[in-house]
């Protein structure tokens, strides 16, 4: 697998509203984008530096991951997502390394891209996403 960089740093958050402003006021980072990720349970606040992402992660339900993250752990980094030339080998790369992955399958996360998360178990306790870039971005 072909890793191109760090895409972001997501970080879930109990409130956009309250811990957003640190991030687009105080440290002056771009705000890229906004958006409901159904497939995950969150609402995403994207802020651009330029080198990589921020991405603010509020819990859409009680029973998301990030709802669940913030229940057992608090506010924090919830997990570092790696850009990648091509998902279906990736995923296949990783298998094959027996590697657990959270589906077998790509969804389709913020920004359109073609995302999957590898199982902190197979990480060293961190939860790694690997994401490829929409082709029309």
């Amino acid at each position: 697998m072909k890793i191109i960089g760090i895409e972001h740093i997501g970080i879930a958050v109990k409130e956009l509203k309250t811990d957003a402003p640190f991030w687009k006021h105080i440290l002056g980072i771009n705000h890229t984008n906004s958006e409901k990720v159904e497939s995950e349970g969150v609402l995403t606040d994207i802020y651009d530096t330029g080198k990589g992402k921020v991405e603010l992660l509020e819990s859409l339900h009680p029973d998301s991951p990030v709802k669940k993250f913030l229940e057992k752990r608090g506010p924090g980094i919830h997990h570092v997502c790696f850009e990648v030339e091509d998902i279906y080998t990736s995923i296949k790369e990783l298998k094959e390394n027996n590697i657990q992955v959270i589906s077998d399958n790509y969804t389709i996360g913020a920004e359109g891209y073609k995302v999957v998360f590898i199982h902190p178990k197979s990480t060293g306790g961190v939860l790694v996403e690997l994401a490829e870039k929409p082709a029309n971005s």
